[in-house]
């Protein structure tokens, strides 16, 4: 198994049972005594499992949940402009008709604007994109199953099993904390595997990255820059940058601002 997929198995049992043996979890994984004790590790840093003598456990309520990442309310004051005239052009890919996805993020929420006059299918795990289209927009909104993780504004899930493992849409538009030659970075791994498994509904992904995206940050994997059909970015983005994708096969669309 690869880590990811050690990942979703190792809380679907540590929440179906409550309680489950390290040694039953190498059985199941086929991980090394090592990996594992790696993989644990991660899980119970990130809050996720409580780590007990000879195995997990569930962990208890203990106020809102938390992710190590950035708070929305912080994101989105941060180069608005840009990412407003990033949204704009995304917003104009869309045809009335189609089932879209959108990720959570601050970029992505500057689309709610331009979406109102749109008649779209979309699924979003972001609470203040649905909030916000439901009362502004004819768009049927789909929302994931999950908890709310009220600093980030998201909705996320760990499992596999849920609510939109049967949708389909034709591109997911998302915006990430970076972009690299590894492709598309975040910095918790419950939001990389939430955003990987978004991803896996839709045909294209299209990147809405403004230009301070480029700086190395985070240390999850969600895509490779294969997976990527389109990135739309700001004039600010270093050519550097821009050229690496471009040669990666990236489509790349560069706003100009002002």
């Amino acid at each position: 198994m690869h880590e990811q997929e050690r990942w979703q198995t190792i809380l679907r049992l540590v929440q179906e049972r409550s309680v489950v043996s390290a040694r039953e979890l190498a059985d199941i994984t086929r991980a090394s005594a090592a990996t594992l004790r790696r993989d644990l590790t991660q899980l119970a840093a990130q809050g996720l499992v409580h780590r007990i003598h000879g195995g997990v456990q569930t962990v208890g309520p203990k106020g809102n949940a938390k992710l190590e990442s950035a708070s929305f309310t912080v994101s989105r004051t941060l180069n608005a402009d840009r990412k407003r005239a990033i949204a704009r052009r995304a917003v104009a890919l869309c045809r009335d008709g189609e089932s879209i996805i959108i990720n959570g993020g601050s970029t992505t929420f500057q689309m709610v604007e331009f979406l109102r006059a749109t008649r779209l299918q979309i699924l979003t795990n972001s609470f203040p994109i649905a909030a916000a289209l439901m009362q502004e927009s004819d768009n049927r909104i789909i929302l994931p199953g999950g908890e709310i993780y009220r600093d980030q504004s998201l909705i996320l899930s760990p499992f596999d099993e849920d609510s939109i493992q049967h949708y389909t849409a034709s591109r997911m538009f998302m915006s990430a904390m970076s972009i690299g030659p590894l492709g598309v970075i975040e910095s918790d791994p419950l939001i990389a595997r939430a955003e990987a498994k978004l991803l896996n509904r839709a045909a294209d992904l299209i990147i809405l990255a403004d230009s301070s995206k480029f700086e190395p940050r985070g240390s999850m994997a969600v895509a490779p820059l294969s997976r990527i059909k389109r990135l739309i970015t700001d004039d600010g983005a270093p050519k550097g940058a821009l050229d690496m994708l471009r040669e990666a096969g990236v489509d790349v669309e560069v706003v100009a601002m002002g």
